[in-house]
């Protein structure tokens, strides 16, 4: 018979999403916190739906010692263990930096379609997190906190933990006699959550002993302040014209800068987010206003960051998934046209049967390459050809994606450009089938 929990409550609110997840997740470090959640998990629902995700960062000497330990007690509970072992490479932001993208990645590569994934965060980490933010000169939405629930990949985080102090955590893991790994990092003060927990915390919680509630006082406050900025931005992009592009999404220049300054900067920290990208940081977004949009008009400036770049063209601001790996054009020496083909670029060309447009339906097949320089062609209803760099210049395609769109070949004869056009003397009249192709660019 299970063991009754005063923690039980934690995953009340969680139960619908949990009878009706087609997969469960637990991240499982070796620790105390994740070793509780995993258990009371386990004594609410069939341990057989679990997964325990274990993440071997390789970091410690006592590294397999931990993976060994979650692998052993899993076992000795049902529950179906996976552990991956990760690079950790220290980048600008420093090792606990690294570490956490690499364990986010193997996360976000695991999670299917409406899988839940459990993290063991309690309010202590919460704590520990508006204060480390606030130092770094975070606004409201860094100073909410960790959310109890966000989209991670094809599923959703919950961290049911964040309503409980770790003393409270910890009686509740000695009450059933679980055994669990310290990391020997957490003493070492150079890693800067180490020094918070270890020698700032302590002096706050002398002076202010409730300074924990506080804190996540505080951080449902900014929390409602960082929703209504939302709101606010989602309402001002109604008026900005915005539009879904190739290549990820543009509003008007000219809507934009009519707003103030400060309603500018509201809406490019959440243009980001709306599409589920991470929010720039402020001197991402001053430099976006100053380079990108307080540029000349036949400028074409570029504000790159992450996974992000904000560009200009024909008086609209562009959001762009960037790339950081230059274009290498691989031509396709025979697409059958029938089945979706994928280019390099993540791209795809996709072909359905029309009437009265497109290209000759008797074409079956084409060779696909991409521009060398020089190449001339005559759009249909055309009176005389022109250059190819001409005509996407003329029909407006962006810079970035012209050495990428695809130029369809027939006996080397070019017989349509991308989905932009198709030309004279192969494409169909009124009443005739035809073949209408979709060149579909999500991101770069």
């Amino acid at each position: 018979m299970n063991k009754p929990s005063s923690l039980e409550t934690c995953l009340s609110p969680w139960a619908q999403a949990i009878d009706s997840a087609p997969q469960i997740l637990v991240a499982v470090s070796g620790g105390m916190d994740s070793l509780l959640l995993l258990t009371l998990l386990g004594e609410q629902i069939d341990p057989q739906r679990i997964k325990a995700i274990h993440i071997n960062h390789d970091l410690s000497a006592n590294a397999d010692q931990w993976q060994d330990l979650v692998a052993d007690y899993c076992d000795q509970i049902g529950v179906s263990f996976y552990a991956e072992k990760v690079t950790v490479t220290a980048s600008g932001d420093g090792i606990e930096a690294a570490a956490r993208e690499a364990r986010y990645a193997v996360f976000e590569s695991m999670l299917q379609p409406g899988g839940l994934l459990f993290l063991a965060h309690h309010a202590d980490d919460q704590v520990e997190t508006v204060l480390y933010r606030l130092l770094r000169g975070a606004g409201p939405k860094g100073l909410a906190g960790m959310p109890a629930l966000r989209p991670l990949g094809k599923g959703t985080l919950i961290r049911p933990f964040l309503d409980c102090r770790k003393s409270d955590l910890k009686r509740e893991a000695q009450g059933r006699d679980l055994k669990w790994v310290e990391d020997e990092s957490n003493v070492e003060d150079r890693f800067d959550r180490n020094y918070l927990r270890n020698r700032v915390i302590p002096v706050l919680s002398a002076r202010w002993p409730e300074y924990a509630q506080s804190i996540i006082r505080s951080t449902a406050l900014s929390r409602q302040a960082d929703q209504l900025s939302k709101i606010l931005a989602i309402e001002d992009m109604a008026a900005l014209d915005s539009r879904a592009e190739r290549a990820g999404w543009s509003i008007s220049i000219e809507a934009i800068k009519s707003l103030s300054i400060l309603r500018q900067k509201n809406i490019l920290r959440h243009w980001s987010e709306i599409h589920h990208l991470p929010a720039p940081a402020s001197t991402i977004i001053d430099e976006i206003l100053s380079s990108v949009i307080d540029a000349r008009c036949d400028a074409c400036p570029q504000v790159v960051w992450q996974s992000q770049c904000w560009t200009r063209f024909y008086g609209r601001l562009y959001l762009l998934k960037s790339t950081s790996a230059a274009f290498q054009s691989q031509p396709v020496p025979v697409w059958k046209m029938k089945k979706p083909l994928t280019l390099a670029d993540g791209s795809c060309l996709t072909v359905t049967s029309c009437v009265g447009k497109g290209l000759a339906a008797t074409i079956d097949c084409v060779e696909i390459r991409y521009r060398q320089g020089g190449e001339r062609c005559k759009p249909t209803d055309r009176a005389h050809s022109t250059t190819l760099k001409k005509l996407l210049q003329e029909y407006q395609l962006p810079p970035w994606l012209r050495d990428r769109v695809p130029l369809l070949y027939v006996k080397d004869k070019l017989v349509a450009v991308g989905d932009l056009w198709v030309c004279e003397g192969w494409s169909v009249g009124a009443g005739e089938k035809g073949l209408e192709i979709k060149w579909q660019v999500d991101s770069m």
